[in-house]
């Protein structure tokens, strides 16, 4: 099995928590952060600990893909004994500070690894093809996600490409209604389940355009309403959560897009790129 692949374990397991009972992710919580001595678990154990049958253990293992528990706790030791599952450390009160961020900067190094490991290339090729050839473009974000919107619609700007930025749901909303099929609209929420933008996104595709998501969640109920999704993933901290380092890797992505647009057309973006910077050159003491 190469890197990519074991290093995608872990957060394809993460990416399928809240589809789970509360039971079955209290399981695959445990299984997850003992990863690397999951090959000594024995289904006995698990299924005393947290008070259910090991038919519920073998049922969650298929419900996650897997043929029976064996195969499941197998590929936790292959994911746990990786280079990346041992970057994430907990934050403590007691830690000092420069202990606080070597540890928040070996999560967004993992939250990096990971998302490089689970995002679909294929995904992410259609995502520059529709991006370039759009019309017209819309980001939506709310809260955490806005800012990301903006970041990405200052960059395009930068090479002469106009990006609409909606964070407020009756924007989006009415953005999206007189949007057309030659327009593509980019869908920024971390859980997936933002109902605003959702919401501005059903819409957008009755009007036929293009809808790509940028997400944590592969499964969540934005990704199934668009046509393209770019995933990222990240580990959870009670301080930080888990959209911090999601964060860092979703403006990694959003950076690759631009780049990627860019090259299509490198003389006129090298062009606009400087006419754009010469125009705020001044704005600097």
């Amino acid at each position: 099995m190469d890197d990519r692949v074991t290093h995608a374990i872990g957060p394809r397991l993460r990416m399928r928590l809240p589809e789970l009972t509360a039971r079955e992710r209290a399981i695959l919580v445990h299984l997850l952060e003992n990863a690397d001595q999951a090959g000594h678990a024995r289904i006995t154990e698990i299924a005393s600990r947290f008070c259910v049958s090991e038919a519920l253990i073998v049922k969650l293992a298929k419900k996650l893909g897997y043929s029976g528990f064996k195969a499941l706790k197998t590929n936790l030791q292959l994911y746990g004994l990786s280079s990346t599952s041992d970057l994430f450390e907990e934050v403590r009160a007691e830690d000092q500070p420069a202990d606080i961020l070597r540890k928040l900067f070996r999560v967004s190094i993992q939250a990096l690894e990971e998302t490089l490991a689970v995002i679909d290339f294929d995904e992410f090729r259609r995502a520059v093809d529709v991006f370039a050839r759009a019309a017209g473009r819309d980001i939506y974000g709310v809260g955490g996600s806005a800012a990301i919107a903006r970041d990405a619609a200052h960059k395009f700007l930068r090479i002469g490409i106009r990006c609409r930025v909606a964070d407020d749901s009756h924007i989006m909303a009415m953005s999206a209604s007189i949007l057309h099929a030659s327009d593509v609209v980019l869908a920024i929420s971390h859980s997936g389940r933002t109902s605003a933008i959702i919401d501005a996104v059903r819409l957008a595709r009755e009007r036929k355009a293009t809808v790509i998501s940028l997400t944590s969640y592969a499964q969540s109920p934005l990704a199934r309403e668009t046509d393209i999704c770019l995933v990222s993933t990240a580990r959870s901290s009670p301080f930080t959560g888990e959209n911090a380092a999601a964060r860092i890797a979703q403006l990694n992505i959003l950076d690759a897009l631009f780049v990627c647009v860019a090259f299509r057309d490198a003389q006129r973006s090298n062009a606009l790129l400087a006419q754009t910077m010469s125009a705020v050159e001044n704005k600097r003491r």
